[in-house]
């Protein structure tokens, strides 16, 4: 008798989501990125599904307080264009550091999520704030070490 090779998939309603709470205090941004963006994905889990959505909700606290590897503390820069000519926009990593220290790792996570509307929702359970404070105590986060 042959036996079938059956694939199984789970509905996204069936994954069970948990909240994580990241401390970015003196970690590197890359290294950080790739492990808040496999959970948000949900590599980490054995249900993964690379179509669906899977992933868990993660915190990242402290922003303000990342790090840049090498000479990436002066020398890198974000750059935004508005569509009109001249309307380039580039700013310094510690310019953006200073204005707006969320951005610098929403930014780098997104940039690891898939290209598509999974990678538009799955971008929206990163929830970043510059400080120790958040409102998300009613979740009762999990502490996620890297």
């Amino acid at each position: 008798m042959k036996q079938e090779k059956i694939t199984r998939f789970i509905k996204t309603e069936d994954a069970n989501r948990k909240w994580y709470i990241v401390d970015a205090k003196d970690q590197v941004l890359g290294r950080l990125a790739t492990k808040v963006a496999s959970v948000i994905r949900g590599k980490h889990k054995a249900i993964f599904t690379p179509n669906m959505d899977t992933g868990d909700f993660v915190i990242v606290i402290n922003a303000e307080k990342i790090v840049a590897t090498g000479k990436r503390e002066t020398q890198k820069t974000y750059f935004k264009h508005s569509g009109y000519p001249g309307g380039v926009t580039i700013k310094a990593f510690t310019d953006l550091k200073k204005d707006n220290p969320a951005f610098i790792i929403e930014n780098a996570v997104k940039g690891m999520l898939p290209k598509t509307k999974l990678g538009n929702k799955l971008i929206k359970k990163l929830k970043v704030y510059a400080g120790e404070a958040h409102p998300h105590q009613a979740q009762n986060p999990e502490i996620l070490s890297l």
